[in-house]
């Protein structure tokens, strides 16, 4: 259980969904150990927050375990679109601990959001990868066909179509690492499904992801990202944590899911 998940199903207002896929990761597996990594080093962390005068513990968090995956990756994403389906009708945030970048279009699928955001440093605008059209670097492809809107902040790699298809394609909008600290979010009353790909951070602070990519975010940038989108969101996750440092990725992974939490629910209180 991720600590401070003292919910019980009835009482959810947040869902923590353990997604440990790990079948296209194209450098460093690992990423099945993602979910366990975050709530391992989640138990150091404090029940309260500054930033919003809140305790962990009084949000109604609920972690449902992990969804394991099975041999065909559509059917996985097909049962995670009908848990993911099935939280959001009871009024449950839904969040996805991964797991490789492939358990997003689950949500996606789920939750159909107006604008898509994803903090990664790679476009992941393939239609396929070494010929698999669910692989990890296809997620902001599969983005398109459920958001209208896809940013991808952080983005520093990805093959020459990819940056093609980027500039042409009217839905889509790319943040450079270096203008992301400056970037100010506005989406009225649309919905918004908020993707976290760990290696968006520079692999100095979080090296335990499976394509690591130099020049990239500060901590600090993210949780400024996060904190903002949150309070829009319909659906979050974290994904590409491996087990490939020594807790690094893990931290800043369970650090910024509870600062989702956090901002989401203080902004809930604050909404109309």
């Amino acid at each position: 259980m991720f600590p401070g998940a003292v919910a019980t199903h009835e009482e959810a207002s947040y869902a923590l969904i353990g997604a440990p896929l790990d079948v296209s990761t194209s450098y460093q597996p690992g990423t099945r150990f993602g979910p366990g990594q975050m709530r391992e080093v989640a138990q150091s962390f404090e029940d309260y927050d500054q930033h919003t005068g809140q305790q962990f513990t009084s949000l109604s968090v609920y972690d449902h375990g992990d969804i394991h995956p099975s041999a065909d990756t559509e059917e996985y994403l097909t049962f995670l679109e009908g848990t993911i389906s099935e939280y959001a009708r009871e009024g449950v945030v839904p969040i996805l601990l991964g797991g490789e970048h492939t358990v997003t279009v689950g949500g996606l699928r789920a939750l159909s959001p107006d604008v898509y955001v994803c903090l990664d440093a790679h476009l992941d605008l393939r239609e396929s990868y070494a010929g698999n059209p669910l692989s990890h670097a296809t997620v902001s492809h599969h983005a398109l066909k459920h958001a209208d809107e896809v940013y991808i902040l952080g983005a520093r790699s990805g093959c020459e179509t990819e940056f093609q298809r980027a500039e042409t394609t009217d839905s889509v909008t790319v943040i450079s690492p270096e203008d992301v600290a400056d970037w100010e979010p506005s989406f009225a009353d649309k919905s918004v499904y908020l993707s976290v790909d760990i290696d968006a951070a520079d692999p100095g602070f979080a090296p335990g992801t499976g394509t690591p990519e130099p020049f990239g975010l500060t901590p600090r940038t993210m949780h400024r990202v996060v904190r903002q989108v949150a309070p829009e969101c319909d659906g979050f996750d974290i994904v590409e944590v491996n087990d490939r440092d020594d807790g690094q990725a893990a931290v800043l992974g369970a650090k910024l899911l509870r600062s989702f939490i956090y901002a989401h629910a203080a902004g809930s209180e604050s909404g109309p």
